[in-house]
């Protein structure tokens, strides 16, 4: 025993002595059914009975981070308060936690192997044939214990992303197995399933659970509990039958049926005893049994239900090339924060896709944006459907619709602003038209490097940047403060040369960076326009359901008046 400790030690991972408990989440049948969704409601459940917990997204690809990756393949870049660009699960994660993740809670298989490759070329494994394993498994455990140390926490829930049986993340399951089989009362594993219902059966099929279920069996992992993701509840006959094929208890087969919210899920598990349940098998027996942290919960659940008075809300964007199924994700953050500040005001927000190419091409008039009582045009990059939204942004302008423009969408409101009212009919920004005249938008000093040399990944300005509001402003009566902190991921910024022409013609910068070089928030007053504002940041990033975002919490008031208005 002494010997194999010592190898563990040499090896470079020990599992710490301390009794933290691990959950790894792994999917079976097919991906996406819900895992994010359960391992966010996990650790809902058991914050709420008093344990600490942390989340971890492990994500299979060999990106380094999601920085590189195209929103309408993979979905929102989602960026922490540290800056790491990663996967939008992990915004899920801080939603249904109401707090910020470390950057040592997202994990890609590319940041894996660039630290072993590193290592190796430094000697650091003393001149060793460097192996998958153990090297590679050892490194996915120490990072699973480093997140876990780092976050202070009881329970880390980590998310193993893709399916059972998949190539690319055997790795991170054989990790789970090994670190099982050095403290099996530590280390649970649930399987998130789907049980499909063919049309012409009509009968919930169990077969594709019992196989996945096999699948992980042959990686050497029992699965201690299997939520079944349908579009209908799970009869008792087929949780037996689950039970029965699969080795679990009855009471560990978890209905998971199709919701009107996903923020009904953890209600859901709550009802079916779920929490009670791993804190049986995590053995905390002497952790609170009530559940204290869901009142917050459940009264969110219920505003957004009752709701009645809607709020038309239009967001022009770009990313829909493949399916609205795919638009959804990619401005995933964007539309929780609607819906957050929307059920804050008593309203249901409906959201209405508008793609900014169509303006572009004169395919739908201008005057249709009457019919809503906000626009958004939220953040992007290239000049795909510019043009178009250049054009929506002028005429929410001239007619007065709330406007919020996010990051981008700040950008273009300030090109559209020194076209038309500025009489600079060819400004721009320098990232479409690097030789504009007038390049109101241009790119950070010390981006010209990083893009010259192609330093594209984890190197714009990312992460959380103070900003000073000025008083009186939109913005300052909006946050109730005189600074705030908020998440960028950018770059470009407005040309300080010409803050000064802005401002005579009444462009209010009413967010500057602590040295008052970077313009963070622009807008105009409120006796020009009852909400044209835009930011440098994604201020969406930062909205929860307990915690709606005072900007978006702004705008949906201004929409909420002109729908008033109207009426």
């Amino acid at each position: 025993m002494a010997r194999a400790t010592k190898e563990k030690k040499k090896r470079g991972f020990l599992l710490p002595r301390r009794r933290h408990k691990y959950i790894f989440v792994i999917g079976g049948v097919m991906s996406g059914v819900g895992k994010g969704i359960t391992t966010s409601s996990i650790g809902t459940l058991l914050e709420a009975r008093g344990i600490h917990v942390n989340i971890v997204k492990v994500d299979p690809y060999l990106n380094v981070d999601a920085g590189t990756m195209n929103p309408t393949e993979h979905g929102e870049v989602f960026v922490l308060k540290s800056g790491l660009e990663c996967d939008q699960d992990l915004g899920n994660y801080e939603r249904f936690l109401n707090r910020d993740l470390n950057p040592e809670d997202s994990i890609t298989s590319g940041m894996v192997y660039q630290y072993v490759l590193r290592k190796e070329r430094s000697l650091g494994y003393g001149g060793k044939c460097v192996e998958a394993i153990p090297h590679v498994q050892d490194e996915i455990i120490r990072r699973f214990t480093a997140a876990a140390a780092a976050n202070h926490s009881d329970v880390s829930v980590i998310e193993i992303g893709g399916t059972v049986g998949d190539f690319q993340n055997a790795l991170f399951i054989e990790a789970a197995r090994v670190m099982h089989m050095h403290a099996p009362d530590d280390v649970l594993f649930i399987m998130v399933s789907y049980l499909p219902v063919p049309d012409k059966l009509g009968e919930m099929k169990t077969k594709p659970t019992q196989n996945a279920v096999r699948a992980l069996n042959a990686y050497g992992v029992q699965p201690n509990v299997i939520i079944a993701r349908s579009d209908k509840p799970l009869d008792e006959k087929r949780k037996e039958k689950i039970a029965l094929f699969c080795n679990v208890a009855p009471e560990a087969v978890i209905s998971a049926p199709d919701v009107e919210s996903i923020y009904d899920v953890p209600l859901n598990f709550a009802k079916d005893g779920l929490d009670a349940l791993l804190l049986k098998l995590l053995t905390f027996t002497g952790k609170p049994l009530s559940r204290p942290g869901l009142t917050a919960w459940k009264e969110f659940v219920r505003k957004s239900k009752e709701t009645r008075r809607t709020v038309d809300i239009a967001i022009v964007g770009k990313y829909f090339d493949t399916g609205d199924f795919i638009l959804s994700d990619a401005y995933l953050s964007v539309i929780e924060a609607i819906k957050f500040s929307s059920y804050a005001q008593g309203l249901k927000p409906k959201i209405h896709w508008l793609n900014a190419k169509d303006f572009e091409k004169d395919r739908v008039p201008l005057a249709s944006l009457d019919q809503y009582d906000g626009i958004i045009v939220p953040g992007g990059f290239g000049e795909t459907g510019i043009e178009g939204k250049i054009k929506v942004i002028g005429y929410a302008r001239e007619h007065t619709i709330p406007y919020f423009g996010l990051c981008y969408g700040m950008q273009l409101m300030l090109v559209e602003f020194a076209r038309n009212v500025l009489s600079l009919p060819h400004a721009h920004t320098t990232e479409i038209s690097p030789g504009t005249p007038n390049p109101v938008i241009d790119v950070m000093p010390d981006q010209v490097k990083k893009i010259a040399n192609a330093r594209m990944g984890g190197t714009m300005r990312l992460g959380h940047y103070a900003a000073n509001l000025k008083k009186g402003t939109i913005a300052q009566k909006a946050y109730g403060a005189n600074s705030v902190d908020e998440r960028h991921r950018h770059r470009y910024e407005v040309n300080p040369k010409y803050t000064k022409r802005f401002e005579e013609a009444g462009v209010v910068f009413s967010g500057v960076s602590p040295d008052g070089i970077l313009m963070e928030i622009a807008e105009l007053p409120e006796s020009a326009h009852p909400f044209m504002l835009g930011t440098q940041f994604h201020p969406e990033l930062q909205a929860r359901p307990l915690r709606p975002h005072p900007l978006f919490t702004a705008f949906i008031r201004a929409a909420a008046n002109r729908d008033a208005a109207k009426r």
